[in-house]
């Protein structure tokens, strides 16, 4: 049987192997298997994010760049297994040419992107995904063709699937951990996506070169496949392999399921920080790594079929369980010491979930020629699952259910292929029954304990150490697109990080909306605006009954705040006021296929600039497109939220500009400031038929006055919120300081924690 195959080689085939074992004392493929996931892992860091620059990060395109790494890796998979059934070919050797080929077009790709976004950028989603699967097909298939290659040679050696499978699988995941560690750490920030491409194309080359080397050194050595027979096994696979396949299926579903899950709520927990969700994948896949390498012991001591499949049915319900309770245990630490000790349960569960795969492909399939062939199957299987796991997760259950219900569900749908195992485990009907009344019990605990395990979830994520049980945010939303949690006090948060404040109120300014309001200070008559950006609502709500605006087109990545602002007095009639229109999209991708759009002003009131993706519309880049859709005399404001880096980069783009408080005002042209315009507007200003100011009341009059006091703020050192500074006392202060780039990605990977 599988589970026994090392046992039942010939004579002859145990001297053989012995003999290869001496020639390869140490497996060193191993090594270079290990780093061969490193530049695996930076690639798609690097390659996905280069394609969300150019197709957008809403989560249509996400969704769909996501799915066409995971389809080309599939597709590899089977090419490899068509690859190792060759026994006359050194495997070792196309390994070798493989890396290769992955180096070179890791060499070109950010070319190759660029230029095919020239032609393609702005298309519908599910043109995103064709175009994005054509540019990553080569790469993903060649990635996905050296686990089979690898596997059939091993097996070769060793005739046991399960500890080559579990080796080989471990020794690329924890590759690719040590990646997201590096990359989080310090990779991506010290080198930006082409230096960290150039590395990780460097890195192929090294291992295919190496490997290459070795074959030609060794090149009239006997090969496995040349000195010992293919031997076809006599046994019986302890499981089925169409079974095999489905378990795989469902176990690659359910990792990326909780994969998904947790990146939610660890996204959440630090605010959206870059290098943070690379700890956190790094942690998974280091987990991972560890399941498939402990199942090398397993498959060497476990002779018996039964207690095989025995041990893979306890090891799919720890796998479950410990997932589900990840979450509650990211609430508690969060709460009582910090959430990135919830890195280490994550860790766990994934060992457990990375030791499935392999167990599954040495309980069903035989170690002979066809083993790697057959380990494709199974990998494209696990593969395809992951993908259903990744899109069905965050596209459809997350739009529908609460992300608690999502657990309950991945829990039970994993407590349910535990139970599928347990009926081929063949246990005695006292040890069957108790089995059976134990996942009962394992099942209403999760059901029925989820309600107390989950309360107050976002506020304990979201307050931390200041968590007190009375604390209740007075709205959530939950959607695929994010969470958005409102205070009793109206202040948003947008996932998990402040997001503005329901307030229109400029004489008791509680969210700086005096920035909105100076709109005809910069622009002497902004008739048609575009905002990025609705949050709240409350600026577009200022913008829209501006005096002088005719028209404004919003564009929103997140459809939840819509139904927020239903609900609010304050803001609710934005939504039917004639001079505005609302477009769900990424505002980069937007913009891209609106090029004829030209506005008067855009305006941004822009997230931290140190969260992820943002530098997407805070690049030289992004601002090169903003200038294309300004008219004459436009301009654009936007939040810099105080970073150097971001306001420096806007007056190197444009050649006239300012600050006026943490903003950047941006224009081709001279900017037109005129006090007494902006004091005749606001004035006049109303909001629903509301007079902005009531100048008979004294209070509003000295607001007004200190409002327009901001031109003599100029270059004064002041320790106001509410300063202007010049653009070359900017500029002067600014010298030294780096512009942001689509490539350096600005402060996004500088380790900034969550407010």
């Amino acid at each position: 049987m599988a589970g026994a195959g090392a046992a039942v080689a010939s004579q002859t085939s145990d001297s053989n192997r012995q003999s290869h074992a001496a020639s390869h004392p140490r497996h060193w493929w191993y090594l270079f298997f290990f780093v061969s996931g490193f530049p695996a892992l930076l690639y798609q860091i690097v390659w996905q994010r280069a394609l969300f620059t150019l197709y957008g990060v809403n989560i249509e395109s996400v969704t769909m760049v996501v799915t066409a790494f995971m389809v080309g890796l599939g597709l590899g998979s089977l090419l490899g297994g068509v690859v190792s059934r060759r026994q006359d070919w050194p495997l070792l050797g196309v390994f070798g040419i493989v890396e290769l080929l992955i180096g070179l077009y890791g060499c070109l790709s950010l070319r190759v992107f660029h230029w095919a976004a020239n032609f393609t950028a702005g298309v519908p989603p599910l043109e995103t995904g064709l175009i994005a699967f054509l540019l990553v097909a080569l790469p993903t298939m060649l990635m996905g063709a050296t686990l089979p290659i690898l596997v059939s040679y091993t097996v070769r050696l060793s005739h046991n699937v399960g500890t080559s499978i579990g080796a080989l699988y471990a020794a690329n995941t924890a590759g690719s951990a040590a990646a997201c560690f590096c990359a989080g750490m310090f990779v991506m920030r010290w080198l930006g996506e082409s230096r960290t491409l150039a590395v990780a194309a460097g890195l192929n080359a090294i291992v295919g070169a190496s490997v290459l080397a070795w074959q030609f050194a060794r090149k009239n050595a006997a090969s496995p496949a040349q000195t010992e027979e293919t031997t076809q096994s006599t046994q019986q696979a302890a499981l089925s392999f169409p079974a095999a396949a489905i378990l795989g299926a469902a176990a690659g579903f359910i990792a990326l399921g909780y994969e998904i899950v947790w990146y939610r709520l660890f996204s959440f927990t630090t605010g959206g920080v870059a290098n943070s969700f690379a700890f956190l994948l790094g942690a998974y896949l280091l987990g991972i790594a560890y399941g498939s390498q402990i199942t090398n012991r397993f498959c060497r001591k476990i002779t018996n079929p039964q207690s095989f499949i025995r041990f893979l049915v306890v090891t799919v319900f720890a796998a479950n369980l410990l997932g589900f309770f990840v979450a509650p245990i990211l609430f508690e630490l969060a709460v009582r010491t910090s959430y990135l000790w919830a890195l280490v349960p994550i860790c766990i569960a994934a060992a457990c979930l990375g030791a499935i795969f392999p167990m599954l492909c040495h309980a069903s399939i035989p170690p002979d020629g066809n083993a790697g062939a057959r380990t494709s199957y199974l990998y494209l299987s696990n593969i395809i699952g992951s993908a259903l796991g990744s899109y069905l997760t965050g596209f459809v259950l997350m739009d529908l259910f609460p992300l608690r219900s999502v657990n309950v569900m991945l829990t039970l749908l994993g407590i349910g292929t535990g139970v599928a195992l347990l009926l081929t485990a063949k246990l005695p009907r006292r040890s069957f029954l108790v089995s059976i009344a134990g996942v009962l019990v394992a099942a209403l605990v999760v059901v029925q304990g989820s309600d107390t395990l989950f309360h107050h979830m976002y506020e304990k994520m979201q307050l931390k150490d200041k968590y007190q049980p009375a604390a209740e945010f007075a709205s959530i939303v939950e959607n695929r697109s994010g969470v958005i949690a409102v205070t009793q006090g109206g202040a948003v948060f947008g996932g998990g990080i402040y997001d503005g404040r329901f307030s229109v109120n400029l004489v008791g300014d509680s969210n700086g909306i005096e920035r909105a309001f100076a709109l005809s200070y910069v622009h002497p008559n902004p008739r048609d605006v575009l905002m990025i950006g609705l949050s709240s609502g409350s600026w577009a709500q200022v913008i829209a009954n501006h005096p002088q605006v005719e028209h404004l087109t919003i564009v929103e990545i997140n459809p939840g705040y819509l139904g927020l602002i239903r609900r609010r007095p304050e803001v609710a009639s934005l939504l039917a006021n004639p001079k505005v229109h609302i477009e769900i999209d990424d505002g980069r991708r937007w913009l891209i296929r609106n090029p004829d759009q030209k506005f008067d002003a855009v305006v941004m009131n822009t997230t931290f600039n140190w969260r992820s993706h943002v530098s997407n519309l805070l690049s030289v880049e992004f601002l090169e497109l903003i200038r294309q859709h300004l008219k004459p005399g436009g301009v654009h404001l936007y939040n810099t939220t105080g970073s150097p880096e971001v306001l420096a980069t806007g007056l190197r783009v444009f050649p006239y500009g300012m600050r006026l408080a943490n903003f950047a005002v941006v224009s081709d042209s001279p900017l037109h400031l005129d006090a007494q315009r902006w004091r005749d507007v606001l004035e006049n200003y109303k909001i629903d038929e509301t007079p902005v100011f009531d100048l008979s009341r004294p209070a509003d009059s000295q607001r007004l006055n200190e409002v327009l006091s901001l031109p003599a703020t100029l270059d004064r050192d002041l320790p106001n919120f509410f300063t202007l500074e010049s653009a070359a006392h900017i500029r002067a202060r600014t010298a030294q300081v780096r512009s942001v780039t689509d490539d350096n990605m600005g402060t996004e990977w500088s380790g900034q924690a969550s407010e």
